[in-house]
């Protein structure tokens, strides 16, 4: 259910790219992004620096969007979306937050959050996410320089990206429970 909850926006997003305004499309992503921060201050839960930056990143472009520039291209808001993931996630493990350590530390017991390993996992689960987005938003610049390719090429690599991005994000605590031992839900797990 976590992993829904964070990739909810996201999804509504590109869902109605395909089907309404950019404009629209951005902003109900930053209104899912205030309810799941909602969701998380009602259970209790800290606020995400994924969700909040998500919020402000999709309203931004959908003030830039209305206020600046409404004839954007769907392509070179596709690349803002991208540019503001990579540099969220990016930008938290610069300041040594890797996004992904808000959820697991509310998932796991404290003397897991506690063992050594814990925060170095935290930093590879968010360098893939990281990976990821940088693949999805060279696959947008790719498409916005040749113009002549067929737009389902960047959607087949966006596709790929986030979806390998889960899977690992699936697969890395269990690889690292076995090869180093950790008791269960040492590690966290998408849910």
């Amino acid at each position: 259910m976590t992993i829904f909850l964070i990739l909810a926006p996201y999804g509504v997003y590109t869902f109605l790219m395909f089907m309404t305004s950019a404009t629209i499309s951005v902003f109900a992503a930053s209104a899912i992004c205030l309810a799941t921060i909602a969701i998380d201050v009602a259970r209790g839960r800290s606020v995400k620096v994924l969700a909040a930056g998500s919020a402000i990143l999709f309203a931004g472009v959908g003030l830039y969007l209305t206020l600046r520039d409404p004839s954007l291209s769907a392509l070179g808001v596709k690349l803002s979306v991208d540019i503001g993931i990579f540099a969220i996630s990016l930008g938290s493990m610069l300041a040594r937050r890797p996004f992904t350590l808000q959820y697991a530390i509310e998932s796991v017991p404290a003397e897991t959050a506690a063992m050594p390993g814990f925060l170095t996992a935290n930093y590879i689960i968010t360098a893939a996410w990281t990976v990821a987005a940088l693949l999805m938003m060279t696959a947008n610049i790719v498409l916005l320089y040749f113009p002549g390719l067929p737009v389902w090429s960047g959607l087949a690599v966006a596709f790929a990206a986030r979806n390998s991005a889960i899977y690992f994000t699936k697969w890395y605590p269990e690889y690292r429970q076995i090869k180093y031992g950790a008791p269960d839900g040492a590690l966290p797990e998408a849910q």
